[in-house]
């Protein structure tokens, strides 16, 4: 799994006047505009295509329904040309939003894109850039202190909470040129005047106050007076956090129900569930995630160059190629049994598995479409859509995996009939909300168009593919050798992954806090800021995963017990969760340093370190202590241990040795370009 506003909704983030703007889960980037060439060819074919075939969609002329955002429109240049007020720097969506709730997290080798913000985000960056400004003493607090002095309470309290930058003279001026240090120096703008009031004293706003506020920010920022605290920045990522840990929870719900459910059914049951469920991610979910990233470039391009209503084309062309992977995908899973089987799994397990996998198919078209609606939506900066359409299916799907697996007695066939039907649910409920709410005007229609110019599209989706299944495809492998172990052990090593999966949804929603707080600073320049920001991550990254370490091990016993009565599964599992435990300091110690690699743009070093350290690293040493010592589960689960400690380490090595400076002009030379 960014200021005052959860980042389940539109918010202010990374921009440097030019609008940037931040991809998905995998592909996140420092903004630029014009920086991914295979989607402006895309763009440009696109545009002639519409035209011919829709000779009334012009350039200059809004496609119909698209009056909700204003500060877009379809002259092909975004807002800047109807807005001449440069836009806020502070301007970012969350990397990883529309993911759900994935684990591995390696990073996309892929191009920066561009996104224009909308008139919501504009104003809750503004929002940012003035409290800033305020706690750094640069404008007029919002509740004036009175001149007594407070109390002991009171000072501890603020010491605490308050993010005032605590100094009792003004920053000081660290470099920028003459002009720019002169203009920060000056006395800074009162809200009831400079900023609120005109020439004659009238607290009426003049026309051109956002204007004062934007030189204003840039000459504090040129004159280095922007400072933050850790108390601000705990705030900051505590608030971004909140709501993408409701859901991604939500969404990894759907899975933990079916074993949930299926689990009292018997031991066999358990093994198979997780089996089922595994294979389903290597070879459906995870390829059709990775497939699905091209998105978070192309609608973003398509939509911060003007044209809403390519958007929509894009996401037709996705889905119809996503459908036509999925023809392998049933060949695979109708013959999931004697797959498994030659593969060395137990019979029984792997019977299990493949009629799970066959009921299941019925899900995945709808599936695929739900994966190419999230990037519809995320691109058009309404990322709440999800969470509300989640907030509905979760429940419903642990109502249906009771009712079909118990109260009706189908058993274990209910739970991939649960699955299957809620998986339906999710792109009618997101259509609706569509419709109905928010992001129709960026729909524009079926068109032939959707038909041709795949290429650019297949381009950018194969890396992302590749990246997300090479690294799933190592829990696979794990789940694959448990297998041949036996039923128990396959049993157990479902309760593992699930609980662990579980568990990394505290710490992810932690990462991509911080991959967008740090992308924020380093595209506004504040160095000292995205620095402060990083360290207070790493630190929360460190307690979930002392928290959820206390967790495990003090209920070893226990967890086991939601999912099965028998008692050597319990038993294997209690004996194996320590090693779980302390795998949960490194695993969010690893998923915070893959989140700030991708907000200082430096992705790609994280995506290798991933995949050397599970493949050359933790797989060995699982296979060695598993295989070769006979240490079984527990040795399989000190390899994946050992490997996310050498991951995060040399994450956090390379963040250490990188120059932060060096990423800000980078960030700098992009917007430029744009």
């Amino acid at each position: 799994m960014t200021h005052s506003s959860p980042p389940s909704e539109p918010i202010p983030t990374k921009n440097s006047r030019h609008h940037g703007a931040a991809g998905g889960f995998l592909a996140s980037s420092l903004t630029g505009a014009g920086t991914s060439p295979l989607a402006e060819q895309a763009l440009a074919r696109d545009l002639a295509e519409c035209h011919e075939d829709h000779p009334s969609v012009e350039r200059g002329r809004k496609p119909r329904g698209d009056n909700r955002h204003a500060a877009v429109d379809d002259s092909g240049s975004g807002s800047d040309e109807a807005d001449p007020v440069p836009g806020p720097t502070l301007y970012r969506r969350p990397s990883g939003i529309a993911y759900g709730a994935a684990r591995p997290t390696a990073a996309l080798l892929q191009p920066p894109t561009t996104i224009t913000p909308t008139p919501a985000e504009r104003a809750r960056s503004r929002d940012a850039e003035r409290s800033l400004l305020r706690d750094n003493h640069l404008l007029p607090p919002k509740h004036p202190r009175g001149a007594e002095p407070p109390g002991l309470a009171r000072r501890a309290y603020r010491w605490l909470f308050s993010t005032k930058v605590r100094t009792t003279h003004p920053p000081p001026l660290r470099g920028g040129d003459e002009e720019a240090g002169a203009s920060a120096s000056a006395p800074p703008p009162d809200e009831t005047t400079a900023l609120l009031g005109g020439p004659d004293g009238s607290r009426s706003p003049p026309p051109h106050h956002e204007a004062s506020l934007n030189q204003q920010w840039e000459a504090a920022v040129a004159a280095g007076q922007i400072r933050t605290t850790w108390q601000r920045e705990a705030k900051t990522i505590a608030v971004y956090s909140r709501s993408l840990i409701v859901t991604f929870l939500l969404q990894y719900s759907l899975n933990v129900t079916s074993i949930l459910a299926v689990g009292r059914l018997g031991t066999v049951e358990l093994g198979g569930v997780s089996l089922a469920t595994m294979t389903a991610t290597i070879t459906c979910y995870a390829p059709i995630q990775g497939l699905a990233t091209s998105l978070d470039t192309l609608c973003a391009q398509a939509y911060g160059s003007g044209h809403k209503h390519l958007v929509g084309l894009q996401l037709q062309r996705m889905t119809y190629f996503l459908l036509l992977a999925l023809i392998p995908v049933a060949a695979v899973w109708l013959n999931a049994e004697t797959i498994l089987t030659r593969l060395g799994i137990h019979e029984k397990s792997a019977a299990f598995a493949g009629m799970y996998l066959k009921i299941v198919l019925l899900g995945t078209p709808a599936n695929a479409a739900f994966e190419g609606g999230k990037r519809f939506v995320q691109a058009q900066g309404i990322f709440h859509a999800t969470t509300y359409v989640l907030l509905i299916a979760a429940p419903t799907n642990m109502l249906l995996n009771w009712l079909f697996v118990w109260k009706l007695g189908f058993g274990f066939v209910g739970a991939p009939m649960a699955v299957a039907l809620t998986q339906n649910m999710l792109p009618v409920l997101l259509a609706l909300y569509v419709w109905r709410v928010d992001g129709s005007q960026a729909w524009g229609g079926f068109r032939w168009a959707a038909l041709r110019n795949w290429g650019p599209m297949v381009r950018l989706a194969l890396p992302g593919m590749i990246m997300v299944v090479a690294e799933w495809f190592a829990f696979e492998i794990l789940t694959l050798a448990s297998g041949r172990m036996g039923v128990a052990i396959l049993a157990a090593q479902s309760i593992l992954v699930t609980t662990t999966g579980t568990t990394f949804q505290l710490p992810f929603p932690v990462s991509i806090a911080g991959s967008t707080r740090v992308a924020n600073l380093i595209g506004a320049k504040l160095v000292d800021a995205a620095k402060i920001s990083a360290r207070v991550t790493i630190v929360g990254g460190v307690l979930i995963g002392l928290f959820n370490m206390t967790l495990l091990t003090a209920l070893r016993y226990h967890i086991p017990r939601l999912f099965t009565t028998d008692q050597e599964v319990i038993e294997l599992v209690a004996r194996t969760l320590p090693v779980c435990a302390v795998m949960q300091i490194f695993d969010g110690m690893a998923a915070v340093s893959h989140g700030l690699l991708r907000g200082l743009g430096r992705q790609e070093f994280g995506g290798y370190a991933n995949l050397v350290c599970y493949y050359l690293v933790a797989l060995p040493i699982s296979f060695g202590l598993g295989f070769g010592l006979d240490w079984k589960l527990p040795g399989l689960w000190m390899g994946v241990t050992f490997g996310l400690l050498i991951v995060s380490l040399a994450e956090y090595w390379f963040m250490w040795r990188v120059d932060w400076n060096e990423v800000v002009k980078e960030a700098e030379e992009r917007n430029a370009r744009g």
